[in-house]
């Protein structure tokens, strides 16, 4: 096992470069996925060698109630500084699980407090609340998708705008964009050097519903004007903007100005996999490369820790 099981808590840093570059380079489709890919594994190889730790750690603590071959010295010695790193990593996982526990509740209970608000709604697609404050978000799950818009954005857009909004809030339930975004957050709970790829899925994913949208109604002019005068809406709101539910399943709305610059330029290029010989394609190798090294690291520190606790264990 030795140093290996070490390296999956660092190679996420690996995946920094590409998840600046993906916003830029790349389809935000391409992008997403490849994003929420990468650090799902990452996040789950350096989750498995926190709890390899773990178990050299607990196999020193008196009166642990572990078969005694736990405490083996040969299990001890798998792991270079035994001593420290095993009863750090104790903590550290109990912080791991805690955080993901929280996430996952709060992730819950919002979506129940979300589909309990529209009780007594028509269980139309679309909910139209008659609230002032303008906003809308794409709400997964329940009987059905449906998206939450208030009058007060309706209000604030033309009729070919409220087509694109609609467009908009479609592609993130067609998507699952929601299921991509949660995915990111439980990783960067589980490792904090993944957490510029949550930042960069959240806003691809935004910009992947955007350019659906422009699809959907044939201009992308119309959306970029749309996002243009959300925001201002929600800006100009005497009373603010409602509180929505902070869901993953509704995408960050990101820097507005950098969603807008990029409807008002030219299509992104669909292809899946950018050349090596491109700064991103070298950035995509070297993700994909440090996540399938994690893998490996991860799955050998793994063997390695059970054989040596099947031989020091007695039958």
């Amino acid at each position: 096992m030795g140093i290996f099981v070490f390296l999956p808590l660092v190679l996420p840093l690996t995946a920094w470069p590409i998840a600046r570059l993906a916003e830029q380079r790349l389809h935000p489709r391409t992008a997403t996925v490849l994003l929420t890919s990468v650090s799902t594994v990452l996040a789950l190889c350096s989750t498995v060698c926190l709890a390899l730790l773990m178990v050299v750690g607990t196999a020193q603590l008196p009166g642990n109630p572990l078969p005694d071959g736990w405490s083996d010295p040969e299990v001890r010695a798998s792991v270079p500084r035994h001593e420290i790193a095993g009863k750090a990593a104790i903590p550290a996982l109990l912080a791991v699980l805690a955080a993901g526990g929280r996430t996952l509740a709060r992730h819950a209970r919002v979506r129940r407090r979300a589909h309990r608000a529209l009780a007594g709604l028509p269980g139309t697609e679309v909910a139209v609340l008659p609230d002032a404050a303008p906003y809308a978000y794409a709400l997964p799950g329940g009987r059905r998708d449906r998206i939450v818009v208030s009058r007060g954005m309706l209000g604030s857009l033309a009729a070919r705008e409220r087509r694109a909004l609609f467009a908009h809030e479609r592609a993130h339930l067609a998507a699952r964009h929601h299921r991509h975004l949660l995915l990111v957050q439980l990783a960067a709970c589980a490792n904090p050097f993944l957490l510029p790829l949550r930042t960069a899925v959240a806003y691809t994913a935004e910009r992947w519903a955007d350019e659906e949208a422009a699809r959907a109604v044939g201009s992308r002019r119309v959306v970029a004007r749309a996002i243009g005068r959300a925001a201002l809406a929600a800006t100009g709101s005497a009373t603010g903007p409602a509180p929505v539910p902070t869901l993953p399943a509704l995408a960050a709305p990101g820097p507005l100005p950098r969603r807008v610059a990029a409807l008002l330029g030219p299509e992104p290029a669909a292809r899946a996999w950018p050349s090596l010989f491109t700064t991103a394609g070298l950035a995509v190798w070297t993700a994909a490369t440090g996540a399938a090294l994690s893998a490996m690291f991860s799955a050998n520190s793994a063997l390695t820790l059970a054989f040596l606790l099947h031989a020091a264990t007695p039958l």
